[in-house]
Parts: C-alpha cells; sequence; structure tokens
C-alpha cells in the first residue's frame, strides 16, 4: 500500500524511470553466484548474501571494491577480480533471480497511462538488457541506460536528467520509481517526482527513512 505521506499528483507525469536490481527484479542470487565464484578463483574467503544486499546498489565496480576490502584482500586484485566477476556474472544472468510481484501488472498499468517507459539501472547496459530480455520484461521500455551509458552513476542526477532528454520530457514530469537511497537522491538532485518500494536493496537502511514522495509494497500500487 501507499504511505500516508503520498504527496504525487500523477496526472501531471509523462514518464516514469525504473530502476531494476532490488526494485524490478531480486538478483541477489546472481550477485551471491558471480560474486562468490570470483572470490574462490582468487583464493579468497566468500561473502554472505546478507553482505552483497547491504552493498549492492551502486554499480559492479562498487561492489567488487567494497568486497576486496570486506575480504582483507589487496586492492591491486581489482582489475582481476572485475574481469572475472564480469565473466562469471554472464554466466548466471538471470538464472537465480526472480520478478518481484506486482511488477509486471505495475509496469501494465503504467503504460495504460500512456506514459514512456526507461530502464535505468547502475548495472552495465549490456547484463542489464539481457535480464530484463531473459525475465519479459524488456517490451516494457523505449530506453535502457546501464552504470556505462553516462560519465556518473546514480545518486548523481546526471543518468536522470540524460533519460529525461531522452523521453522527451522535463524532469518534473518522470517520476523516478526505485528502491534505495541513490535513487531517491538521484532524483531530488534532478527535479523528478520519487517512489521507492519497500522491499529492496537500501544499504541496510530503513528505506521509509528517506524521505521520498511515496513508499509502495507493490509496484502496482502505485
Amino acid at each position: 500500500m501507499l504511505t500516508d505521506t503520498m504527496l504525487l499528483n500523477l496526472s501531471t507525469l509523462r514518464a516514469a524511470i525504473v530502476d531494476l536490481d532490488g526494485t524490478m527484479v531480486d538478483t541477489l542470487g546472481d550477485f551471491d553466484l558471480a560474486l562468490n565464484r570470483t572470490l574462490k578463483a582468487l583464493g579468497l574467503q566468500g561473502v554472505s548474501r546478507a553482505f552483497i544486499e547491504r552493498t549492492v546498489g551502486k554499480g559492479g565496480e562498487h561492489l567488487v571494491r567494497q568486497t576486496l576490502a570486506h575480504v582483507g584482500a589487496d586492492a591491486a586484485l581489482f582489475v582481476a577480480a572485475w574481469t572475472a566477476y564480469q565473466q562469471h556474472y554472464a554466466e548466471v544472468n538471470g538464472q537465480h533471480s526472480q520478478v518481484f510481484e506486482g511488477v509486471v501488472e505495475g509496469l501494465e498499468k503504467l503504460r495504460a497511462r500512456g506514459w514512456r517507459l526507461a530502464g535505468l539501472t547502475n548495472k552495465p547496459r549490456a547484463p542489464a538488457l539481457a535480464l530484463l530480455q531473459a525475465k519479459g520484461l524488456a517490451g516494457y521500455f523505449e530506453l535502457c541506460f546501464g552504470g556505462d551509458s553516462f560519465e556518473r552513476k546514480k545518486p548523481d542526477p546526471l543518468p536522470l536528467l540524460r533519460t529525461c532528454a531522452a523521453l522527451g520530457v522535463a524532469p518534473a514530469q518522470a517520476l523516478m520509481v526505485g528502491d534505495s537511497r541513490n535513487d531517491a537522491e538521484a532524483a531530488r538532485a534532478a527535479g523528478c517526482p520519487v517512489v521507492l518500494v519497500s522491499y529492496g536493496y537500501n544499504h541496510g537502511e530503513p528505506v521509509q527513512a528517506v524521505g521520498a514522495d511515496a513508499v509502495v509494497d507493490r509496484l502496482d500500487h502505485l
């Protein structure tokens, strides 16, 4: 359900920009396998799913760097770890992940409003597109941008501003839908309204404390 702090007037909006990991798809299983296979190949100790859940959201490079630091590895291993991680992630992408309940219904409702839809994730664009295809979600989106599509990633506002420009809408007309502080901070700085889902990956913090315009338990509750 919506929180009682709902401030949005949906009638003024023309587009939605939707995050991927933790918002549309639960990808922790893929991250878990790819990351721990990488660590094993490098002779390093594994990490827990709880650590991964707290750490994902700022792009794969950030995840790998933080993981190396967490296990006490030399930072100079990053290039080898990042190369191995990308290979392992490509091997498992979408195989151990699930679309969250209400996502398909929510996207259908947004499209029925006549809104233009774009995907925007900090995951590199190629695996993001592959995941959307594997989960049957790609057809809902006119555009999809990843963490390597622009010079900077969320929480910087640049990806949202560029996505709004590509959609042909003003930031105030584009709703950012995400699961974390990254999405909210990027939206605020870009001038976009923002709704967060209650079930995603917000670095171990309660998403209700982020200060979004609303928090929803399911995407179709919009």
